[in-house]
């Protein structure tokens, strides 16, 4: 597959049938598509704040924003030694994002950009596709409001595509390609505007979260 065959249409109507584009290095030139036997998903309900992490969240430390700096949060993703985030990926998410499809969340330390994590918004779906942590936490920090904002602005599945151990210390799970295209089905059948609510989340509004813990 190769650049002149993608666009960002053709990535939305992979994304509305359970695939997804990836590619082998940042090197590599081409895609490939990607549909896991088991997916990863956090439950909307079911996410979990640690002691540690709802410590961080009521210190206020960082800035958390949403989509003030998409490209920048897409250069931490694939700052790191092996990335699947090629010249292509970048580009076509880039152009997702003016279209108003792609999103993410900024972690601030100051005017430094020290974490954060981007995705796709179709329907009630989210699709997350990466993250990344420049100091202790940080992701885990854009995640927590992450999955807030995506509650309270109607959103009813955050894919995750993989599980790792990180995600499911958060609360992520893992489904069958089955389960996870029957929850998809429906979450397009309806809609949800990322941009719904303008008003800042508060550390509380967060933190409300916890009482969900197990």
């Amino acid at each position: 597959m190769n650049h002149v065959e993608l666009s960002p249409e053709l990535i939305l109507q992979a994304y509305a049938n359970g695939v997804f584009p990836m590619a082998e290095s940042r090197e590599d030139e081409s895609l490939f598509w990607v549909d896991p036997r088991e997916r990863g998903i956090i439950p909307l309900d079911g996410f979990h704040i640690s002691r540690s992490l709802a410590r961080l969240i009521r210190q206020e430390r960082y800035r958390v924003t949403f989509d003030q700096d998409f490209s920048g949060v897409m250069e931490g993703c694939a700052d790191r030694e092996e990335t699947w985030i090629n010249a292509t990926i970048f580009d076509l998410y880039g152009q997702l994002f003016e279209m108003g499809f792609g999103h993410s969340v900024e972690i601030w330390d100051g005017p430094r950009l020290v974490g954060g994590s981007y995705g796709l918004a179709l329907g009630t779906a989210y699709f997350g596709e990466s993250m990344f942590s420049r100091v202790p936490n940080a992701s885990k920090l854009a995640l927590a409001y992450l999955v807030t904002h995506l509650r309270r602005t109607g959103f009813t599945l955050f894919d995750t595509q993989f599980l790792t151990e990180h995600l499911a210390s958060l609360g992520g799970i893992e489904i069958s390609r089955a389960q996870y295209r029957s929850l998809l089905h429906e979450a397009l059948q309806h809609n949800a505007d990322f941009n719904a609510v303008s008003e800042p989340l508060t550390p509380q509004d967060v933190l409300q979260l916890k009482g969900q813990m197990s």
